[in-house]
């Protein structure tokens, strides 16, 4: 089996940054790792996009993706967290367009659309939905890391592949 893409979706925010990483391998889709990137509040903010960068870095050296999504901005109820997570977003656009990948940004509209077919579905619905093109178990994922890995579905769905 040729592994055709491998995506490495993003779900940024600075005191958790979910990932996952999933390939399309002979036109299915294929988990391969997900999880958290945390950031100690002790930390001061600058402290904390480094953590994000150094750990983004090790992301990219051991899982060497072929393509990234990431999740644009949606409306922040309070200004300094939309601020705090649109620079944390910044240094992870600038740590993948570093490593020269190909960077596609979703909105949260976009990616529930391509999961659920509905733009306005639960994260429930979208987790649902994770699991099972993932044949992942219930209850194994933080919702960060899930979200990650849906941003990483609907960003393949974004690619034009030949079917396997």
């Amino acid at each position: 089996m040729k592994t055709e893409v491998r995506i490495l979706g993003i779900d940024p925010g600075f005191g958790r940054m979910g990932f996952g990483v999933i390939e399309k391998v002979s036109g299915n889709f294929k988990h391969v790792a997900h999880g958290c990137i945390e950031t100690s509040p002790k930390a001061s903010f600058v402290e904390r996009l480094l953590t994000l960068d150094q750990e983004l870095n090790k992301i990219l050296k051991e899982y060497q993706p072929t393509h990234a999504g990431v999740e644009e901005l949606f409306f922040y109820k309070n200004a300094k967290t939309a601020i705090d997570v649109g620079q944390a977003r910044g240094v992870i656009l600038l740590g993948l367009k570093k490593a020269n990948l190909p960077l596609f940004e979703l909105t949260p509209l976009q990616v529930k659309q391509a999961l659920v077919g509905y733009g306005r579905a639960e994260k429930k619905q979208v987790q649902k939905m994770v699991q099972l093109v993932l044949s992942l178990e219930a209850g194994n994922l933080q919702d960060d890391a899930a979200d990650a890995l849906a941003i990483a579905i609907a960003t393949i769905g974004l690619l034009k592949f030949p079917q396997g």
